[in-house]
């Protein structure tokens, strides 16, 4: 078996053993997610939206019994997320991959979905090429340009028209840095400055400060989740930048729950782009939210909502082919499928197999006492704009 997971020719060969002549009663899904090490508490939130949607539509798809297999990345390790995409194909002989927090290791699995000709759902990792690893992926997240280009031409139409970016400084920052800049220039505005940022920095004055000199009408920044987003809410307070005065924008990740807690008034104001928030408004968020919160006591964030989304493009595809689990055959039926989403309206685009959903602008208000990011602006039917350029 070692042999054989060497390398994808081994595993072709493997597969032509192992495939079974029969009709299967059971389809396999294998789940690589980083459930140990810093993304822990990622993976913790999207298996959670795996399980509710299992709980909520039962086990058995088109006649036949769901069984999942899950395997731990670790982290950020592309080598190992292709290893356990090798061994669930060729030892636990699953018939789906599923999961993929990380966009690394998405494209290291990619090559084997590709080999296996596997079915793929990615439901998260948000580099916008992930999908071209593999004719057999689908994604149900979103994508970082999908995301900042729309509200880099969103924030020229709104009135902004010179602007300042600040980003970390590795391949999400450097995606939303591009992506916001192509958006806001093709509209007509124009980029002032940027500047680039270590990714583990703990003190933002002096980059807060070389925005404010820049007199731009509008700031966007971009950091990871966790306890950045408060130090540079903290940071751009006390340069005196006033959000009321000079616009500041970001992704989602820089107002989430988490950070609007840590970061208190002086987030307020400060507008991001996102596709989904737990108090989005409708009917089916109130439900999946209420669902969500009585079985994990915690509110589901945008990995949830993408292992949500995942599965139910999973079920709908086994039930469109009759429980039929070849990859030809779902990614067939997952290319134009549409459905409602607890985050709107969404569709898989059937030439390049991502997501199509609406894009949320939203700003920092006190509601009831409590800070949150209420939408009052959107953009519909957004695909991802860099393989749109690639047509």
């Amino acid at each position: 078996m070692k042999n054989v997971l060497k390398g994808l020719g081994g595993l072709a060969a493997a597969l032509l053993v192992a495939s079974p002549v029969f009709a299967q009663d059971t389809i396999k899904i294998g789940l690589i997610l980083p459930y140990s090490g810093q993304f822990a508490d990622t993976a913790t939130q999207m298996d959670n939206a795996i399980k509710l949607y299992v709980k909520q539509h039962g086990d058995t798809v088109a006649g036949k019994k769901l069984e999942f297999v899950r395997k731990d990345t670790g982290g950020i390790a592309p080598e190992v997320a292709k290893r356990l995409a090798q061994e669930l194909v060729v030892r636990d002989k699953v018939d789906i991959l599923a999961g993929f927090v990380l966009t690394p290791n998405a494209m290291a699995a990619g090559d084997v979905s590709t080999e296996a000709k596997k079915f793929m759902v990615v439901m998260n990792a948000a580099t916008a090429i992930v999908t071209t690893k593999s004719p057999y992926m689908a994604r149900t997240s979103v994508t970082i340009p999908q995301l900042n280009e729309t509200f880099g031409a969103w924030a020229y139409k709104s009135g902004i028209k010179t602007a300042y970016t600040m980003v970390s400084d590795y391949g999400p920052g450097h995606d939303a840095e591009g992506a916001f800049q192509r958006g806001f220039k093709e509209a007509g505005g124009q980029i002032i400055g940027s500047v680039r940022y270590p990714v583990a920095n703990p003190d933002f004055s002096a980059f807060v400060q070389r925005a404010k000199d820049s007199n731009a009408q509008g700031i966007f920044v971009f950091v990871p989740g966790g306890v950045q987003p408060a130090a540079l809410a903290k940071a751009l307070a006390e340069r005196g930048i006033d959000a009321k005065k000079t616009k500041i924008m970001g992704q989602g990740e820089l107002t989430d729950a988490g950070a609007l807690k840590s970061m208190g008034d002086s987030g307020l104001g400060i507008i991001t782009v996102f596709h989904y928030d737990p108090n989005h408004k409708s009917k089916l968020n109130e439900t999946f939210v209420k669902a969500y919160v009585g079985d994990y006591k915690r509110t589901p964030d945008l990995f949830s909502i993408g292992g949500y989304d995942g599965m139910h493009l999973i079920y709908e595809a086994l039930k469109k082919t009759g429980g039929k689990a070849d990859g030809d055959s779902l990614i067939a039926a997952a290319k134009g499928m549409k459905w409602e989403s607890p985050r709107g309206p969404i569709s898989i685009d059937p030439e390049t197999r991502d997501i199509v959903q609406t894009v949320y602008i939203r700003r920092v208000e006190k509601v009831g006492g409590e800070l949150q990011n209420v939408e009052f602006d959107k953009v519909e039917n957004v695909k991802d704009p860099v393989k749109a350029r690639m047509k």
